[in-house]
């Protein structure tokens, strides 16, 4: 690969660059991009028919028409909303040389080179990934999938590596790195297109990331979209399985099986799995590889790490740690909800990812810090608990509700709602299980799409069958209403848990997103309310 350090350059001196030295990548300050021909990245993919110039230069990849620039290959990708080859002109009109299509087209420039495929979704992993140089293979990367504590699990992977002195990058439904420091995830999905999970790698090759932590959503996994296909990952952390997204993968069985392509792609030789055995869906994962499977535990006997004598709160978690025969003393500055088990994840995946002595790692287990948007509390002098978490699916709130019932003095009220154009049926299976464990339920919006929020509610109530509407059960569709009167309700010892937005910076109407954050909206109700966060009211109020 010809590398060249540019500080200042000029459009004659790009062209000469271009023209006569033929550069595979140039780096402007911090910026990098490469420069391929069109035939170096077909080589994994079959290509049905090309018209035009194989030997193109290509200085980027694009899917979204408004996203093109000069030179680039636009992928014309059929969407749930519109259709890639409704854009072509668009794409071509904004600088793009090179089409990638399937459908049947009606008009060819003789300066745009066509090429025809199969599936353009799914040719556009192979092609991102030869066009970035195949980044995955020049750093060790680790999946995390499941249907819940991804994100907190990859943190903690991504934090202890770091503070063993790993320069690590890591890409999660709320934050990426890619060795420069944690920056807001402003892509569209949980899991990037295959165009920005290959560009993300690349950038921590060039940042010299030593690791790479991705988050392997069931839809990044899936063979449809093929966001991973080509992500040659040498570990794979399986946390655990429930109700989620079957308004893609239609059946739990095809959901789990899509999860579990991760496991698949697995060297038998050199990969190795994690998974939590106590889930009964692990065995899928185990026997989806020939690779080497470790587990964790908290109540199986003889996994490979298990945690025991488990104590805690809100605020931390304690327990005992036995692997390799000993017994470790652990504390956790974190919730002892979901955290137990993420830290089992997450240790024994860079145990085994660094073959490191696990003394290397204990002492940092107590500072590790929350993922954003996970278990977050809102204080601001109150006499009622607050809580913020991301949990938004039937297995989350089955396993997060009961936890925090038993944490409670008083009334647990819950406040939530459910995503709109997704699975319907787990709406009414979130209100049987708020309505179990809740004393006061307070439906809202979350993002309620091109749905009607209306109906998305009633469709959550219609589970809540010991509620009764207007005395613990509530409808009210603007989330900062209900979070007003959820507080506006909350007594002394009552813990208010915000529920489905998280770390997420908006609310997805018809019309559009609006800006949202859930602890800002928290924090502002209470000053409102008078609470000056010193733990007193603001007597001017």
């Amino acid at each position: 690969m010809f590398k060249k350090k540019i500080k200042t350059f000029f459009a004659y001196e790009l062209f000469l660059l271009e023209s006569f030295l033929l550069p595979k990548f140039i780096s402007i300050d911090t910026i990098s991009y490469m420069i391929k021909e069109l035939n170096e990245v077909l080589q994994q993919v079959n290509v049905i028919k090309i018209m035009g110039n194989k030997s193109i230069l290509i200085k980027g990849l694009a899917y979204d028409s408004r996203d093109v620039k000069q030179g680039y290959i636009f992928f014309a990708l059929k969407g749930i909303h519109t259709d890639g080859h409704k854009h072509i002109d668009m794409a071509i009109k904004n600088g793009a040389g090179v089409i990638f299509y399937s459908d049947v087209l009606t008009k060819f420039l003789p300066e745009i080179t066509y090429v025809q495929v199969d599936d353009t979704r799914f040719v556009m992993s192979p092609v991102s990934s030869a066009f970035y140089d195949h980044p995955s293979a020049k750093m060790t990367v680790l999946g995390v999938t499941g249907t819940n504590g991804k994100s907190t699990t990859i943190s903690m992977i991504y934090q202890l590596l770091r503070m063993a002195g790993f320069k690590t990058g890591f890409i999660s439904t709320v934050q990426f790195d890619t060795g420069k420091g944690p920056v807001k995830n402003h892509y569209r999905q949980s899991t990037p297109e295959a165009t920005e999970i290959h560009k993300l790698l690349f950038d921590m090759v060039e940042n010299h990331c030593k690791y790479a932590v991705i988050e392997a959503t069931s839809h990044g996994l899936s063979v449809i979209n093929n966001r991973l296909g080509d992500v040659l990952f040498d570990g794979a952390v399986f946390t655990n399985i429930t109700h989620e997204h079957l308004e893609f993968h239609k059946t739990l069985d095809r959901y789990i099986d899509d999860k579990a392509n991760l496991f698949r792609s697995l060297d038998s030789a050199s990969g190795f799995g994690i998974i939590n055995i106590d889930d009964p869906a692990s065995s899928r994962f185990k026997f989806a590889t020939e690779a080497s499977v470790f587990s964790y535990s908290k109540t199986t006997n003889n996994p490979s790490i298990r945690a025991v004598d488990i104590e805690g709160s809100g605020q931390k978690a304690l327990f005992s740690l036995v692997y390799a025969g000993e017994k470790y003393n652990i504390h956790l500055n974190l919730p002892k909800i979901f955290n137990v088990e993420n830290s089992l994840a997450a240790l024994l995946a860079v145990l085994k990812a660094t073959k490191l002595n696990i003394s290397t790692f204990l002492p940092f287990m107590g500072k590790l810090t929350p993922a954003e948007g996970r278990m977050i509390s809102v204080v601001m002098g109150q006499e009622f608990d607050v809580l913020v978490d991301y949990a938004h699916s039937p297995g989350s709130f089955e396993i997060l509700l009961p936890a925090l019932r038993d944490m409670t003095k008083g009334k647990l009220i819950s406040v939530f709602g459910s995503a709109g154009e997704r699975d319907i049926t787990k709406r009414s299976v979130q209100g049987r299980i708020a309505d179990m464990f809740s004393d006061i339920v307070i439906l809202t919006d979350e993002d309620p799409r091109g749905d009607d929020p209306g109906k998305i509610l009633k469709d959550i109530a219609s589970g809540c069958l010991t509620k009764i509407e207007e005395e613990d059960l509530f409808l009210i569709e603007n989330r900062k209403e209900a979070i007003r009167f959820a507080f506006k309700l909350a007594k002394k010892n009552d813990l208010v848990v915000l529920l489905g937005k998280g770390h997420e910076s908006t609310i997805i109407y018809k019309d559009g997103p609006i800006p949202w954050k859930e602890k800002d909206a928290a924090v502002s109700v209470l000053k409102e309310m008078g609470f000056s966060g010193n733990g007193s009211r603001d007597g001017s109020k």
